[in-house]
């Protein structure tokens, strides 16, 4: 069991996954906070890292491509306070964060655990129903249909169409897109026959996002209804098919070359002279990369 506690957020790995509790710090993102508690499996991720500062450090957890409903939904474009996959680490604590980091790669190095791309979910994204309002309306999803409801600064010609309901089978993309600069951003649902052609102001099935404090609300619903979509790597027919719910199983593993396996076993050899594994935690990821041999 390793585990590091700071204002951020506690970080606790159990040899099958990490869970990721949000602190109480002020400088806390309020996607993080209404996120809450999260639990990767070690087969989502694709590795971990630690950056030390002069005043504070920071681990970030690098999740495998296709894994994270949440990611893909987002585009990788969650700012530092939100992103659940990043923690301020305090200086003092430089050694804990070292630790930690140490042992999530040698608990993906003994599984074998691929760092390539997925091809099903491993995370069931957010719970629903979930909505939440920003910009110029308010997104709900309950798990079968996106409800888009327009306030008092929706553009006349959109508000006049008045609210949509969206069944998820009918949704073939769905993109979270943060403000930035004199850019806005936006929620965007494609649906099926209708072209995407009009800009999010003018989009009856797209919230246009101005960058204010609750946008990143918005990247909850748009990940909920990502996780109940077709999987990005499935067969284009796949999206003729109504989704169910994200299922938690593995992907299978990728197939390594034999100069890969060779690498493997020196990068082991490596370990067990420096200590880093005993003789019997050698022993059994020696066998393992045999048998693929």
């Amino acid at each position: 069991m390793a585990e590091i506690i700071q204002k951020d957020g506690t970080w606790a790995f159990d040899g099958d996954a990490v869970r990721l509790t949000p602190g109480r710090d002020k400088n806390i993102g309020v996607l993080r906070r209404t996120l809450g508690e999260l639990v990767v499996p070690l087969g989502a991720l694709a590795g971990v890292s630690f950056e030390q500062g002069k005043k504070s450090g920071r681990l970030r957890l690098r999740l495998r491509d296709g894994a994270d409903p949440l990611l893909h939904a987002t585009g990788g474009r969650l700012a530092e306070p939100h992103d659940p996959y990043q923690l301020t680490v305090e200086s003092d604590r430089y050694g804990v964060a070292e630790y930690f980091a140490d042992e999530v790669r040698n608990a993906l190095l003994l599984d074998g655990v691929s760092p390539d791309p997925v091809a099903e979910y491993l995370l069931s994204g957010p719970a629903v129903p979930v909505a939440a309002s920003a910009g110029d309306g308010t997104a709900s999803f309950d798990g079968e249909q996106v409800r888009l409801e327009w306030n008092w600064k929706t553009e006349d010609a959109k508000a006049a169409a008045g609210a949509r309901s969206i069944p998820v089978t009918e949704i073939t993309a769905v993109e979270w897109q943060p403000a930035a600069g004199l850019e806005n951003g936006h929620l965007r649902f494609t649906v099926r026959g209708a072209p995407v052609t009009a800009p999010p102001k003018y989009d009856p099935n797209a919230v246009e996002l101005w960058g204010f404090k609750k946008d990143p609300l918005m990247a909850l619903v748009a990940a909920a209804v990502q996780a109940r979509l077709p999987h990005p790597s499935a067969p284009a027919a796949a999206t003729d098919v109504r989704p169910g719910p994200p299922q938690l199983t593995k992907a299978p593993a990728a197939e390594e070359d034999h100069d890969a396996l060779l690498r493997r076993l020196r990068e082991l050899g490596e370990l067990h002279r420096s200590g880093v594994l005993t003789d019997e935690e050698f022993t059994l990821a020696k066998q393992a990369v045999l048998r693929r041999m």
